[in-house]
């Protein structure tokens, strides 16, 4: 029993730990390029495809890597642009903080360079883009993947000050447990087991991973500042759902059939708030299912349904 746990548990970290997904040896070339944002921010992204625009913008613990394989079987159709958000590989820190706002001009910033119209969105990327939207930015079309909008604050922000202070204390690998015990992500077996096996399991994938990381993966240890962010952006936006009843272009809303219950949520709460949408789940896929297949994501399945939503009119 102890062999299975520690295995469930291994098998559970190296999935939501969607950074370390990495491009597959085959898979095309892309180029990088980058733009500056309304207040002087550059924001890196990765380039693939030919054909009308398409921008994937990733969640919490990911990079513009995270979804390169998704993108490879969308890229015969569409040009895939996939930033780095504010904070996150090519798109370093600066003197500004961070904020929803921010969030949104850098998004707008890649629209107009590109000339980009069509936008698919995921988890905390997935409220920056709803709220895009609502500004009458260059976008036409979003599908969104699992926005965090239905949470327990109160639960909410005690984890997030845990997590502040043991990032603080330079405590990672207790951080990031804190994080994904928060998020929720977990299998049962994850809230029964001791904290320190869970840090154990943690710090060993962490320095597996920058063991094996090249100059243009982006690991864990460098997105941990910005999980902060995400989190928060969550926690602002509960009960904001009836804003999103002005968002008039076409929607398509998706997730996962063994997604968190509060991301479910949150997802039938804009189906039943949003006029002109069309919801999908896919069955068996979790929150992650939008990365790589090799942890558990399902990029073909998903990408036929971006296919045929953003293609028809």
């Amino acid at each position: 029993m102890k062999t299975l746990n520690a295995l469930v548990i291994a098998m559970y970290i190296t999935c939501s730990l969607q950074a370390q997904q990495k491009p597959n040896e085959k898979m095309k070339n892309y180029t990088t390029d980058s733009v500056i944002s309304k207040d002087g921010t550059k924001i890196g992204y990765r380039q693939m495809g030919h054909g009308p625009g398409l921008i994937i913008l990733h969640g919490t613990f990911e990079s513009a890597q995270s979804h390169m394989e998704l993108a490879e079987v969308l890229s015969d159709s569409f040009t895939l642009y996939m930033p780095d958000r504010r904070g996150r590989g090519t798109s370093p820190y600066s003197s500004q903080e961070f904020s929803i706002q921010k969030d949104i001009e850098d998004l707008q910033a890649i629209l107009q360079k590109t000339n980009t119209h069509y936008v698919f969105a995921v988890s905390a990327g997935a409220i920056i883009a709803l709220h895009a939207a609502l500004q009458g930015s260059f976008i036409r079309k979003i599908a969104i993947w699992e926005p965090p909008l239905v949470f327990d604050s109160t639960k909410g922000y005690a984890m997030l000050n845990r997590y502040d202070k043991e990032i603080a204390a330079g405590r990672l690998p207790d951080a990031m447990v804190t994080a994904m015990k928060g998020g929720k992500f977990a299998p049962p077996i994850f809230t029964m087991l001791p904290r320190f096996i869970l840090r154990g399991f943690t710090n060993k994938m962490m320095k597996g991973e920058e063991s094996k990381a090249t100059k243009d993966d982006v690991t864990m240890r460098m997105l941990a500042p910005t999980i902060h962010h995400d989190f928060k952006l969550s926690l602002d936006n509960i009960g904001t759902k009836d804003i999103f009843k002005n968002i008039i272009i076409p929607t398509l809303l998706v997730g996962g059939s063994k997604s968190p219950k509060y991301l479910k949520q949150s997802v039938a709460l804009l189906e039943k708030t949003i006029p002109n949408n069309k919801r999908v789940e896919f069955k068996g896929l979790n929150h992650g299912g939008t990365g790589s297949s090799q942890w558990g994501g399902n990029p073909k399945l998903v990408a036929k349904e971006l296919l045929k939503f953003f293609t028809n009119p």
